[in-house]
């Protein structure tokens, strides 16, 4: 393996990509450690304890930025992803992106200019609300700071570094190695995971079954077995592959036949990625926030009072009253996402018509529609074991965390999301750098 290590600093091109791409992680680190000038560093300590902590440090996780901190960089890029899939999602209903997306790479270059305008104005509303709701809200702002034109320089402060994030995403996809937006997200994961692991430790007694509230090494043996077979499991989902037989037609040119040859369509098992655990954890933080909210400032009598009590219970990170309606809503979410994203990103219909202008078809069905539907059915078929095992990555944190004790947001660092986030993001790099090692003749850090 080390042998393989050392081949990859041989080749010239690869060497100068992948040191461009850790300048350029360093430089997105370096820029988490630069707070925003308008904030009282005792008051944003002693709000670090607080629950509204555990919350933005999920949304951070997500979204590559630094919430609780309120850095240059506290948005990260999560504007510029959801600026991202509102186009993706409108180029499936709205005609002209439709027409867009099928001109190449002219059509994309246009799509991606959208984007960018989009991300700047979702940065100026996302960085006014967030300034209002949590600085201001929680009483972090130095009172010397609190007039409007310093508000609206840390909302363009904000902005910029956002837009210097996406910046840098892009540098990494056309210069360095990698998906870029995927490379900075991981890199915050894996910049948190330290300090997970220290928290752990801390929780951890030296005794079998654990006291006092500790977790014990008994514990702490299962969340390690746990660790390793999500990883076992993220990887055999991502090489998982439904594959489609398929024939080439032949074709006779002067006295030369081509064609006629036997091959496969590969068809990934989890077509959707993480996108459905993202969407649905986004998507249950709002009864969180509202809840929460409902609850201190509605009085605490009659059945008003419990009702809300009870719902903020359930949808509350720092509760540990969270069960299983949670759960139940967490799940149909990730299976409804997981269809709904695989709805947009395959396409049987444009895929059959492929197959029939190149001159391939699948044996037994008719090119065209066909075709088309028995693709969609397989896809069908195959999402469903992809959904269920998204499903249980995601529950793994709630699991965890209620049988043995640990924080969510530490659980959810090593089982949950995070892990398959960082696991996968990993694969792919290696992959492409496999890519660079095959096309010059050495073997693939993944082959034997």
């Amino acid at each position: 393996m080390w042998e393989k290590v050392k081949v990859i600093w041989k080749i010239p091109e690869l060497r100068t990509k992948i040191g461009l791409t850790l300048l350029m992680l360093a430089i997105y680190r370096v820029g988490f450690q630069i707070q925003v000038p308008i904030l009282d560093a005792t008051r944003v300590n002693a709000a670090a304890n607080k629950n509204v902590g555990d919350m933005l440090e999920q949304v951070a996780m997500l979204s590559a930025s630094r919430l609780r901190d309120v850095t240059i960089f506290g948005l990260g890029i999560m504007p510029y992803i959801s600026a991202s899939i509102i186009f993706q999602l409108l180029a499936s209903v709205y005609p002209p992106l439709e027409q867009l997306q099928k001109e190449g790479e002219a059509g994309r270059k246009k799509i991606n200019e959208y984007t960018r305008y989009a991300t700047f104005f979702l940065c100026i509303f996302q960085s006014w609300f967030y300034i209002q709701s949590y600085v201001v809200g929680q009483g972090l702002i130095n009172p010397a700071f609190d007039v409007w034109y310093w508000k609206i320089t840390t909302v363009l402060t904000m902005t910029a570094g956002t837009m210097f994030l996406m910046w840098l995403g892009e540098q990494i996809d056309e210069f360095g190695i990698g998906n870029g937006i995927s490379l900075l997200i991981m890199a915050g994961i894996l910049a948190r995971m330290p300090a997970a692991g220290y928290d752990l430790l801390q929780q951890v007694s030296l005794e079998l079954s654990g006291s006092a509230g500790k977790m014990g090494i008994a514990g702490l043996i299962v969340l390690a077995a746990m660790f390793v077979a999500v990883v076992t499991g993220v990887v055999f989902i991502t090489l998982g592959q439904r594959r489609i037989s398929m024939q080439s037609a032949k074709h006779v040119r002067g006295r030369r036949v081509f064609g006629g040859t036997r091959n496969y369509m590969p068809l990934k098992v989890n077509q959707a990625g993480v996108m459905p655990i993202i969407f649905a954890s986004s998507l249950l933080m709002f009864p969180m926030i509202i809840f929460s909210n409902l609850e201190r400032i509605s009085p605490m009598e009659g059945w008003w009072g419990n009702t809300v009590h009870w719902f903020n219970n359930i949808f509350n990170y720092a509760k540990s009253e969270r069960g299983f309606v949670y759960n139940v809503c967490y799940l149909l979410l990730i299976y409804f996402f997981c269809y709904f994203w695989t709805a947009i990103t395959f396409n049987p219909k444009d895929m059959a018509d492929n197959l029939k202008n190149f001159g391939s078809f699948i044996p037994g069905y008719r090119p065209g529609k066909r075709t088309a539907d028995y693709l969609e059915k397989v896809m069908v078929r195959i999402t469903y074991v992809g959904a269920g095992f998204l499903a249980i990555v995601a529950i793994i944190p709630t699991i965890v965390s209620g049988s043995l004790g640990v924080n969510y947001v530490i659980a959810n660092f090593y089982g949950g999301t995070s892990l398959l986030i960082a696991v996968s993001v990993a694969f792919d790099l290696v992959q492409k750098i496999d890519s660079h090692l095959v096309m010059r003749n050495y073997t693939g850090l993944l082959e034997k």
